[in-house]
């Protein structure tokens, strides 16, 4: 049976590149750092194989280059990418050893301007990958199995390591079970976007 599956790791963006002018092709401010490791138990105890990995990697890169590579501000309970929540795109990926490396863009939506924000004012926040799969107790660890198929990655606020830097792999806290944090924020959405403009 497949699941949701999602990682974090810490991503501190550089608020250099934003205020002194980094951006992409097309103007939008640019952060950089790393997606995904393999080959490492992570936060959550899950293990993720370079094989898998580059086989996702592989797959999502045409979204990359047709500029489809989303991502929302905070993980819904969902699989499917809901454009209203979009705050960036990923316009590079590359691998550096076992890390998947990336560049990111910050759009001019409203989360986008709000993770802008969050950036610019010195806040730490996580990169986390979302898909669809299924684990096997290997041992310690959960293994991904092949069945695995990534969706996208999103900025979160829940890192396990607050003390990571950019460049280090900080895995997410599983907040799986806490299913009434999910709809209270879900509540607390509804009711400031019903008329039709969403302040967040």
């Amino acid at each position: 049976m497949s699941n949701l599956l999602t990682e974090t790791h810490l991503f501190k963006a550089n608020p250099v590149f934003l205020t002194e002018g980094k951006t992409s092709e097309r103007g939008l401010p640019l952060v950089e750092g790393i997606l995904a490791t393999a080959e490492v138990k992570n936060g959550n105890g899950r293990y993720y194989s370079k094989d898998l990995w580059e086989r996702e990697i592989g797959k999502y890169l045409p979204l990359v280059k047709e500029n489809r590579a989303m991502g929302e501000l905070d993980h819904p309970e969902s699989s499917v990418i809901n454009l209203k929540n979009v705050s960036h795109n990923i316009s590079d990926m590359w691998w550096d050893g076992n890390n998947v490396m990336g560049k990111i863009e910050i759009l001019p939506t409203p989360s986008g301007n709000i993770l802008k924000a969050l950036i610019e004012n010195g806040i730490t926040v996580g990169v986390s990958s979302r898909g669809m799969g299924s684990l096997k107790q290997m041992g310690e660890v959960l293994e991904v199995q092949d069945d695995f198929e990534l969706l996208c990655w999103d900025f979160v606020s829940t890192p396990s390591n607050p003390d990571s830097f950019m460049h280090l792999i900080s895995e997410g806290l599983d907040f799986s079970n806490q299913s009434d944090y999910k709809k209270v924020n879900s509540i607390i959405s509804e009711i400031l976007c019903s008329k039709g403009q969403c302040p967040i």
